[in-house]
């Protein structure tokens, strides 16, 4: 009962300091993102994605691809801008912990980290030559991969503004895809890099 007690007040302040902790990311994140409309965007293209896929017209199907283009232009534009401008925050409050539910553990264990500045660019590139510059001529495919990089980006926002397995339960149960599968989704390029980078 002793110890019991303790440990108990023990957990009680590690809670809050790590809801501290995460309620300070997620508005310095919030902020940047606030300029722009890339969760909609990002919404608006994988809902057009389903219906161009199964779309059985194929004339019609053409024109929804067509208008597609568009959105994946500006969204991979608004992305870029978003990681440019988050290119400006202090190196300390851009590190993303490996370690879980460890409150500041970035400020603790600065070794264990990887910058999101870089991986936000990497996120960025990664967008723009699926969206842009993708060699891959078949609609269906470029959609694939333009999407796995998307909610790969997603995944490392959620890895900063709580954990690794909060993001990658997100991703599971929003988008029924593991974190795994999503890396190999990816461009060659962007899973070297991002794997690079968090030593995934």
């Amino acid at each position: 009962m002793d110890i019991f007690i303790p440990a108990i007040c023990v957990a009680i302040a590690a809670y809050m300091l790590q809801a501290r902790y995460q309620r300070r990311r997620i508005a310095l994140l919030a902020s940047h993102l606030s300029n722009f409309q890339i969760e909609k965007m990002m919404e608006s293209l994988t809902a057009g994605y389903m219906r161009a896929l199964g779309e059985a017209d194929v004339e019609r199907g053409q024109q929804i691809w067509n208008l597609l283009t568009t959105t994946e232009t500006a969204l991979s534009d608004q992305i870029r801008r978003f990681a440019d401008g988050f290119s400006t925050v202090d190196e300390a409050d851009a590190r993303v912990s490996k370690f879980a539910l460890i409150p500041y553990a970035d400020r603790i264990f600065p070794a264990a980290t990887f910058d999101l500045r870089k991986a936000l660019a990497i996120h960025a590139n990664g967008v723009a030559n699926a969206a842009l510059h993708s060699e891959v001529k078949l609609a269906r495919r470029k959609a694939y991969t333009l999407t796995a990089e998307l909610f790969l980006m997603q995944h490392t926002c959620h890895w900063y503004c709580k954990s690794k397995s909060v993001a990658s339960a997100r991703l599971l149960a929003r988008h029924k895809t593991s974190y795994k599968q999503l890396v190999a989704s990816v461009s060659p390029d962007t899973r070297n890099a991002y794997c690079g980078l968090t030593g995934g």
